[in-house]
């Protein structure tokens, strides 16, 4: 009898030890996501040091955890500099790297997006979204309108289609199109290129002392009524003009910061006058009275 019950008990703990390891250890072993890479130019793809193929890339059965990736520029003229990252692979959901290759690293651009269970429960048919830049401190959009400084977390975004984009003075925006699923996470990581033609502030500060010298020295030595208020008028004008963006309006901020809160909107092709200058920001006074710091990225002063 005390035989049996020792076979018995034997046997069911051999029985659970084979469910464990089939549907646990053997399952996660087993486990595999999507990678998707493309680039510009086209690029030789490693992953963990080994060649795998070329861009455009999707592999749909790559083992689930952290892998390393390294995109080689590919043809005999090209003056890219490749590119070497960690992207990680959840079972089930597809990981996504963007490169645009440049001259060199500062130059070059891309993104990676993943996609995480949430560990909280979804508030109905949403998800969420982390967004982090290379530099930090980029203004981050969701559908044009303006979510906050990156590093950033939104929560309860509608499931469906949406644009991302992200934007930081001197360097170039990046936009990518993102799709929220209800119950995950969508993890973004931007890398920005230096913009190497971005104006700056005290560049067109300069450029406009030598228009207003330039025009002072062809005043004569005696000049009329009329002339001498012609030159204080074109000393003492600080005007600027709104141009054209992508959003269609520029904000307003109670300080010269992109992390400044929002005062009000003016519209491209208006005009106003600016009372002070500071990191790249012009203070603007409204027809209303009202003031603020308005970015030297989509403005210019009027002559």
């Amino acid at each position: 009898m005390k035989a049996k019950i020792i076979l018995i008990t034997v046997l069911i703990v051999a029985f659970l030890a084979f469910i464990f390891i089939k549907f646990f250890i053997q399952d996660r072993q087993n486990a595999a996501g999507r990678l998707k890479i493309e680039s510009s130019p086209d690029a030789g793809v490693f992953i963990d040091d080994v060649a795998v193929g070329k861009t455009p890339f999707d592999n749909s059965g790559l083992k689930v955890g952290e892998h390393k990736i390294k995109l080689i520029p590919e043809g005999k003229d090209t003056k890219a500099v490749g590119w070497e990252g960690k992207v990680s692979i959840y079972k089930n959901t597809t990981s996504y790297i963007s490169r645009e290759l440049g001259t060199s690293q500062l130059t070059s651009a891309g993104e990676i997006l993943t996609i995480v269970k949430m560990k909280d429960k979804p508030n109905g048919q949403t998800g969420s979204l982390t967004i982090e830049t290379d530099p930090p401190g980029a203004i981050a959009y969701l559908d044009n309108d303006e979510k906050g400084v990156s590093p950033l977390e939104l929560k309860d975004i509608p499931t469906g289609d949406h644009e991302l984009s992200v934007y930081l003075p001197g360097f170039f925006r990046r936009i990518q199109k993102i799709k929220i699923e209800t119950g995950f996470q969508t993890q973004a990581v931007f890398k920005l290129a230096v913009d190497q033609f971005h104006k700056t502030l005290p560049e067109e500060l300069e450029k406009q002392k030598q228009k207003e010298a330039t025009a002072e020295s062809k005043l004569t030595v005696s000049p009329t009524d009329e002339e001498s208020s012609d030159e204080a008028s074109l000393n003492t004008s600080n005007q600027i003009e709104i141009l054209d963006n992508d959003l269609g309006y520029l904000n307003v901020r109670s300080e010269p910061l992109v992390s400044g809160d929002i005062v009000t909107k003016v519209n491209p092709g208006e005009t106003y006058e600016y009372t002070d200058t500071e990191n790249g920001w012009y203070y603007i006074t409204l027809d209303d009275g009202s003031v603020g710091w308005v970015s030297g990225d989509y403005v210019e002063i009027v002559e």
